[in-house]
């Protein structure tokens, strides 16, 4: 059946108007995030965007499935490389996939964040290649729970067993006590945050493939147990294969006996083992990593939960390591180390001539740091991390580092961060200088206030310098002599948490270049600079990338300052204050490639100044620039001209207002003849006239359009980028594609239109846009998707993303069959396409029911108030005839007796009309509303309880003069409407008709008037105000809001059929009396 699309026609009433509870995220943790030094952990997942949970019985599905065209995982979705994605969708149990599905070809098996508390033996039996199962999340204990809900996970004997060809098995973050049986195929097991608090021997009898094991976090402060872990001496000793083992965050207070001693990686940081001696590790030859950091931490320094380290602790041996001959990664970090014993520094690392590798953040070394001599034997070390050994409350005046750094002769990264010390010179890093391979030096979060940083000209091999976080204003002069660290003037600092946040590392995206490829980078971000000097970066002519953002610099940038820089080919300089005035701005920078100026707001937000941007055209090795969030609205140059210039951001700023200033800004782009990216981003714009468009540059492969106000979109005017592939037009507020369609000839690859409210589509929209690869038009307020859209361009479309629509499921649901021939460019069909009604499918997959069938809601819910009325009232007749069925004869009859005495009243009293319509016809306004609002709902839409109107224009008599035709139009209506837009001043004929149905009043004692007024704000006259203290019902005011018109016309229509007696206020008056 095909589908039907119906518009619905929506009269445009132009009102007249005068002056469960929620599952946890799949994260680890910081407990089990990879180590940022050593990268030993792989990334662990995280919940995919835009999945939604939805209840989905496969058994129901089987015979749909059966007819082969229905997605063959219901209700998980088939990934490449055999994976079956199961995450996020609250399954209750494993889902059975059908016998007509590929399940032999299925190797990986995700349940990320279901709700699966039990496992049978036959739950995965039917996938006989089955090689990585991923059960996380699905049972969470109490303490990781957001809720703290206890949750057991039941898994029976043989579940795991069945699958003789498993390899990876996660089972973290679910309420297991005891190690399941596993098949001898395991490969890699992880057990980390379960409640699993023994381990012995017959766990893992069997298994001599396993080599990875995880069984993190099972007993720490988030994940509490009620005793101490305990691991038997040899538990683990079975494992022949076993190479990488992690125990960390398990309260463990003594190294587990007898490890295997295959193992290359122990990680057994974050317990509480405070000790550590030769034997601890004596068979562990070939171990490569060990992690014992944070088992003795530093708590002034925690994030987290922490136990101070115990007086004269931790307790290491000096030969600790000394027979670990293979090590090449050694973390020993936030274990309150005062010294690296120096004294016996011979010993210290002794025999780690491997070594690559070595982490002492997070302790006390502030003093060792300047005076030890335990890194002379390590030549082979690459990355060497001693940050935040910071002395309490105290930052140093200067720093001086130990000569035995000089030795380093293969050091690659040094990070020195949170050490806090005021002040960098030539003699701060004098050990380093000459360290051939070294690249990467962080010394961000220092508190330097005075940094020469002239001296990293000596260092020829260095490529990345980060020094932001600290409070450097300025140039320094190089001082001749330099005090000690620990003899110099020390500033008492007070007590505060120093926890390091994560680097930050600069995303340049679609508009800047990334400075990982360049040969030196510094980063002097987030300090305090105002000004710039070119003093500051003398003898730094190599450098290639330069970061100041988010200072507070504010000077008129002149050409001047960035002289020494001559090879400087990116500059971020957004988040500040620069003032744009000079046309040199940035023309010492000859080879500068990449230019960012973006949130430089407050110059361009000072009324009355004017900025210049003609700098660009002289920036001749300009490829990117950034503009965006300027707040740019007037007072710049005209055009911006660039024979280089490839992408602009320009998103953030008031183009609607400069376009609104007519042709003074229509060709601002025009001059960019090389731009390939625009993005034209939150910038207000509600309309884009073909001429707009027609100034762009025609060389525009991309243009973003995104988060604006557009409305309407006239895109036959896409004909004017011949050059167009890429345009985005997402969260705007583009209601339908139905103006003409896309041209042809466009070379459009991909088109997002995501996040509208768009309803309808012109059937062939897309038809001629034959090189369409992507169209995203997810979010939006689509109830069907019809092929007639597409045409032959349907078969092409690699990417179709119609998720988050409302679809309609009901009768001739044909998009389900269109979506089954394209479903492989569908993303997310099973589980992110669902319907938004009738309303027993609202939210669920549009393969939670068998669509074909015609599940008509509307007529549903007729056939339920019919069958309910024709009971109820099968019910209460009998019911009613019975208890008083006298009663109910006598009142009917009664009613009968008083209905005809109550018609011939009504005939001795009948008037001709039912009202006179008094109104000024001056005024315009007000007789449209007579004659085409008030009119027609009083005579056209009432029905039989239609009223007669008496109108000037159409009901008086040619030949009588005005006066006789007032005087009868008043005396022949029940009632005479006054239509007002204003009360205070009234003449001509209002005047004269208000007279006679006062008069009227005097004479007959019937109280005819009923006042209409149009501009409830406007000022009301006395008459009025106390007309409406008197006898509120017979003055009306006119609703703004067009929810309110309904009950003004009942009101009207009251006051037009009762006699005013009825509505007169009993605590002032009774009314006129009528005369006998």
């Amino acid at each position: 059946m095909a589908a039907q699309t119906r518009l619905v026609d929506v009269k445009v009433i132009v009102k007249f108007s005068l002056p469960l509870f929620p599952e946890p995220s799949p994260r680890e943790g910081a407990v089990s995030a990879k180590h940022p030094s050593l990268q030993l952990l792989p990334s662990l997942p995280a919940r995919p965007s835009g999945e939604a949970p939805f209840p989905v019985m496969a058994a129901a599905l089987a015979a749909a499935l059966a007819q082969g065209t229905l997605p063959a995982f219901l209700p998980c979705e088939l990934q490449p490389h055999g994976l079956v994605n199961c995450n996020w969708l609250f399954l209750k149990s494993v889902p059975h996939f059908s016998a007509a599905a590929p399940r032999a070809n299925v190797t990986s098996l995700s349940l990320l964040s279901n709700r699966i508390h039990h496992l049978h033996d036959s739950d995965f039996a039917h996938l006989s290649s089955l090689r990585v199962l991923n059960l996380k999340w699905n049972c969470p204990p109490a303490g990781l729970s957001p809720m703290h809900f206890p949750c057991h996970m039941t898994i029976e004997p043989n579940t795991f067993l069945a699958v003789p060809t498993l390899e990876e098995l996660h089972l973290s973050y679910n309420g297991i006590t005891t190690v399941p049986a596993l098949p001898r195929s395991l490969v890699s097991l992880s057990l980390s945050h379960t409640n699993i608090l023994v381990l012995d021997p017959t766990h893992f009898a069997g298994l001599h493939a396993l080599r990875f094991l995880y069984m993190d976090g099972n007993c720490y402060y988030k994940n509490p147990c009620h005793r101490a872990p305990e691991v038997a001496p040899g538990a683990l000793l079975g494992l022949g294969n076993l190479t990488h083992l992690s125990l960390k965050y398990n309260n463990l207070t003594e190294v587990p006996r007898l490890l295997p001693p295959s193992l290359e990686t122990l990680l057994l940081s974050y317990n509480h083992i405070v000790t550590l001696a030769p034997e601890d590790l004596a068979n562990l030859t070939a171990l490569r990593v060990l992690d014992v950091g944070g088992n003795c931490r530093r708590c002034d320094h925690a994030r987290n939960p922490c136990m101070e380290c115990p007086k004269h602790f931790p307790k290491l041996h000096p030969d600790t390591f000394s027979h670990l001959s293979r090590l090449e990664g050694l973390v020993l970090k936030d274990s309150s180390l005062y010294r690296l014993d120096y004294r016996l520094d011979n010993r210290w690392f002794r025999g780690l001539g491997r070594l690559q590798v070595l982490d002492l953040s997070e302790n006390f070394l502030y003093d060792c740091i300047t005076k030890t001599t335990a890194f002379r034997g390590l030549a082979r070390l690459r990355r060497l991390n001693l940050s935040f050994n910071y002395h309490k409350k105290v930052s140093f005046a200067h720093l001086h580092l130990a000569p035995s750094f000089g030795g380093l002769v293969s050091l690659k990264e040094l990070d020195m961060h949170g050490i806090f010390f005021r002040s960098l010179s030539e003699t701060t890093l004098q050990p380093l200088t000459h360290l051939p391979t070294l690249q990467i030096l962080r010394l961000q979060m220092n508190f330097i206030n005075q940094a020469q940083l002239s001296i990293f000209g000596a260092f020829p091999g260095l490529l990345y310098v980060d020094l932001s976080d600290n409070r450097i204003s300025g140039a320094v002069r190089p001082a001749a002599t330099l005090g000690e660290a620990d003899g110099g003037p020390k500033v008492w600092l007070p007590s505060r948490d120093l926890a390091p946040g994560p680097l930050d590392t600069l995303s340049l995206e679609d508009f800047k270049l990334s400075c990982k490829n360049f040969s030196f980078t510094l980063d002097l971000s987030r300090n305090n600079l105002v000004t710039i000097q070119p003093e500051m970066f003398a003898r730094l002519s190599r450098l290639q990338c330069l970061h100041l953002s988010h200072n507070s610099i504010s000077q008129a940038v002149n050409g001047s300052q960035f002289v020494p820089l001559t090879s400087l080919r990116v500059l971020d300089l957004s988040h500040n204050k620069l003032d744009l005035y000079h046309g040199s701005s940035f023309t010492e920078l000859p080879r500068l490639e990449a230019l960012d100026l973006s949130y430089n707001s407050q110059p361009f937000s000072m009324q009355g100044v004017g900025h210049n941007l003609s700098f660009v055209a002289q920036l001749h090795s300009l490829r990117y620039l950034s503009l965006a969030h300027n707040d740019i609205h007037s007072r710049v140059s005209q055009q911006l001209c660039s024979a280089s210039l490839q992408a602009l951001d320009f998103s953030g700023n008031a183009l609607s207002q400069m376009w609104a200033e007519g042709d003074l800004y229509l060709r601002f782009f025009q001059g960019l003849r090389s731009l390939v990216l625009l993005d034209l981003s939150q910038n207000r714009l509600h309309t884009l006239l073909p001429r707009t468009l027609d100034n762009l540059p025609k060389s525009l492969k991309l243009l973003r359009l995104r988060d604006n106000n557009l409305a309407f979109f006239n895109w036959s005017s896409l004909a004017l980028l011949p050059q167009l592939e890429t345009l985005d037009l997402a969260r705007n507020q583009l209601k339908a594609l139905s103006n003409g369609s896309l041209p042809s000839g466009t070379r459009l690859r991909k088109l997002d239109l995501s996040g509208n409210s768009i309803g309808f589509v012109t059937p062939s929209f897309f038809v001629l846009a034959k090189r369409l690869e992507e169209l995203n038009l997810s979010a939006n307020a689509l109830k069907t998707v019809d092929p007639s859209w597409f045409g032959s361009v349907a078969g092409t479309l690699k990417i179709l993303d119609v998720s988050t629509n409302p679809l309609h499921c009901a009768c001739g649901a044909a998009f389900v069959d269109f979506l089954l021939e394209v479903q492989a460019a569908v993303p997310g069909l099973p589980s992110r396409v669902k319907c938004g009604s009738p309303g027993q499918l609202q939210g669920r997959s549009i393969f939670a029911q068998d669509l074909r069938l015609c599940l008509d809601e509307a007529l549903s819910w007729d056939c339920f108030g019919l069958s309910l009325m024709v009971v109820a009232l099968g019910l209460a007749v009998p019911m009613l005839h019975h208890l008083c069925g006298w009663d109910l004869w006598y009142c009917f009859h009664l009613c009968l007796a008083w209905l005809p005495r109550r018609g011939q009243r009504r005939g001795a009293d009948a008037l001709f009309y039912d009202a006179f319509v008094v109104f000024d016809k001056a005024q315009s306004a007000v007789a449209d509303w007579v004659y085409n609002e008030l009119r027609v709902q009083l005579e056209e839409r009432r029905g039989r309880r239609a009223l007669r109107l008496c109108l000037e224009e159409r009901d008086w008599l040619p030949g009588k003069t005005l006066f006789e035709n007032l005087w009868a139009s008043v005396y022949s209506s029940r009632k005479t409407l006054f239509v007002l837009a204003h009360t205070d001043r009234v003449s001509g004929l209002l005047r004269a008709s208000f007279l006679l149905a006062q008069q009227r009043l005097l004479e007959d004692r019937k109280d005819v008037v009923v006042l209409v007024i149009l501009r409830p704000d406007a000022y009301r006259s006395r008459y009025v105000r106390l007309r409406q203290r008197l006898c509120r019902q017979s003055v009306l005011l006119w609703p703004h809001q067009p929810s309110g018109q309904g009950s003004f016309w009942a009101q009207l229509g009251t006051a037009l059929t009762r006699d005013n007696h009825h509505f007169y206020n009993q605590n002032f008056c009774r009314g006129p009396t009528t005369a006998e």
